[in-house]
C-alpha cells in the first residue's frame, strides 16, 4: 500500500494488563516511531495516549503526547510500571463496540494496545468491528508480559526483567539459606506459564547453590512427592530451597493455590493467586508436620510470596529495556507500511547454547494466531518433576544481563 492510501486521523496508544520494568520502553517506541513516520507524513494529527486502557478511551479521558518534549519522553521510558495507567478489564464483543465507536467519535485510525493474552484479543475484536464497519482503523498489538506466555515469540518483552528480579532474589536468598540452614519456599508469579518460576534456576552460582528444587505449572504437583523431594535435599545437605510457582496445579489442572484460598476470584474471573501468601504457608504446614521425627524438633521451615515486585522492581535488564523499545517503535513501523490486525513478535536469530553471541530480531504475526492463547515451558526445557533442564538454562541466561559474582569462603 502506498503512502496516499493510507488513512489520516489520529493515533491512540494504550496498556493494559500487569505494568513491567518496561512497557513505558514499548510506549516511548510507539509515540517516536509515530513522530519520525506517519506524523512526519502528515497521516497521524495526533497522538493520543488512554488513560487506564481501553477504560479510559470509552470514557475520554486520553492524554496528548503528539508535543511531549523528548526529555520527558526519556524520563517515563526508564520508569517502571504503566504511565498512561492500566486496566484489568477483559473486554467482550459489546465492550469493544464502544471502544470502535470511542475511536470513531475522535477520528482515531490508528489503534496501539501494549499488554498480553487478552489485550490482543481486545486489539482483534475491535478490528473486526472497524472491518465490518468500513471503517480504515489500523490495529496493532504491542507484546508485554511477564508470564512469556505469548505463543509466536521467542520471548516477550518484560519477561528478562521479571525474571532478572526473580534470579536476583534468589541469589540472595539462597546465601541466607546456607548462612541460616532450613527449608525455603519462593512464591514466583505464573499462573499457567512457568517461565518465570524456571528461571529462578539460573540463580545457582556453584554446586550447592539453590534453588535446589524448582516446581512449574506444566508438571503435575503432587504433595506426597513434593514432601520426598524435599526431604531427599534436606537430608543431603541439611537445608533446602525451593522455587514454586503460583500456578501450581493438580493432575486434573486444579490450581493447588486456588484450592487453599478457596477459589476467590479477581476482575478476569481467574482464580485470584498473586494477592496472598497462603500456598506458600500451607505447603510450609505440610513440610513441618511431614518431616518432624517422632518426638523431635520440626525443621526451620519459611516462605515468603514474591507477589508484585517481580513487575515493576527497576532494575530492568539491558536487552529487555531495548527490545521493549523496539516493538513499540516496530509497531508504528507496520502501521506505516499499511499493515493492520497483527500483533509485534520477537524471535531469535541466535541458537542458545555455550557461546551464544545472542541476536533477536523484530516481526509480526496475525492477530488470531496470539489473541487468547497460552504458551507453555515446551518439554524439553524441563528435568524430572522438580528441575529445569540445561537447554532452558541456555535459552534464559542472554535474557537477564549480567548477574553479580558471589564469592564464598573455603
Amino acid at each position: 500500500m502506498g503512502q496516499d492510501e493510507l488513512p489520516i486521523g489520529a493515533a491512540v496508544i494504550g496498556q493494559s494488563g500487569g505494568p513491567t520494568a518496561v512497557i513505558n520502553q514499548s510506549l516511548v517506541g510507539v509515540v517516536l516511531g509515530l513522530r519520525r513516520g506517519l506524523h512526519a507524513q502528515g497521516k497521524v494529527t495526533r497522538i493520543l495516549g488512554m488513560r487506564n486502557g481501553v477504560r479510559g478511551l470509552t470514557e475520554g479521558r486520553l492524554t496528548d503526547l503528539t508535543g511531549t518534549p523528548q526529555a520527558v519522553l526519556d524520563r517515563v521510558a526508564a520508569t517502571p510500571s504503566a504511565a498512561l495507567g492500566s486496566t484489568r478489564d477483559k473486554p467482550d464483543r459489546a465492550y469493544c463496540q464502544r471502544i470502535f465507536e470511542s475511536c470513531q467519535t475522535i477520528d482515531a485510525r490508528y489503534f496501539f494496545y501494549i499488554g498480553g493474552n487478552d489485550s490482543s484479543d481486545t486489539c482483534r475484536i475491535v478490528s473486526e468491528h472497524a472491518r465490518a464497519a468500513g471503517y480504515d482503523l489500523r490495529c496493532v498489538h504491542v507484546p508485554k508480559t511477564v508470564d512469556n506466555d505469548l505463543v509466536g515469540n521467542d520471548h516477550t518483552p518484560g519477561f528478562a526483567s521479571a525474571a532478572r528480579f526473580v534470579v536476583l532474589a534468589h541469589m540472595a536468598d539462597g546465601m541466607d539459606n546456607a548462612a541460616l540452614p532450613g527449608i525455603k519456599i519462593n512464591v514466583v508469579m505464573g499462573r499457567h506459564a512457568g517461565f518465570l518460576t524456571a528461571a529462578a534456576a539460573a540463580a545457582r552460582h556453584e554446586e550447592h547453590a539453590g534453588p535446589h528444587l524448582v516446581y512449574v505449572p506444566e508438571v503435575p504437583f503432587v504433595m506426597d512427592r513434593f514432601v520426598h523431594e524435599v526431604a531427599g535435599v534436606y537430608d543431603r545437605l541439611g537445608r533446602c530451597h525451593i522455587a514454586v510457582s503460583e500456578g501450581l496445579q493438580d493432575k486434573d489442572g486444579r490450581a493447588i493455590g486456588g484450592l487453599l484460598m478457596g477459589e476467590e476470584k479477581d476482575a478476569h474471573g481467574n482464580v485470584q493467586l498473586s494477592g496472598s501468601g497462603a500456598l506458600g504457608d500451607q505447603l510450609a504446614h505440610l513440610l513441618k508436620a511431614k518431616l518432624t521425627p517422632k518426638g523431635g524438633k520440626p525443621p526451620r521451615v519459611r516462605a515468603d510470596t514474591l507477589g508484585y515486585l517481580q513487575r515493576c522492581y527497576p532494575d530492568p535488564s539491558p536487552v529487555d529495556a531495548r527490545e521493549a523499545r523496539l516493538v513499540g517503535e516496530h509497531a508504528a513501523a507496520l502501521a506505516a507500511r499499511g499493515l493492520s490486525g497483527v500483533s509485534v513478535t520477537l524471535g531469535r536469530e541466535s541458537t542458545p547454547g555455550p557461546g551464544e553471541r545472542y541476536a533477536c530480531a523484530v516481526g509480526h504475526q496475525p492477530l488470531e494466531a496470539v489473541a487468547a492463547k497460552t504458551r507453555h515451558l515446551p518439554a524439553e526445557y524441563l528435568h524430572g518433576t522438580c528441575d529445569v533442564s540445561g537447554a532452558f538454562l541456555h535459552y534464559v541466561r542472554p535474557l537477564l544481563g549480567e548477574l553479580p559474582p558471589f564469592e564464598l569462603l573455603e
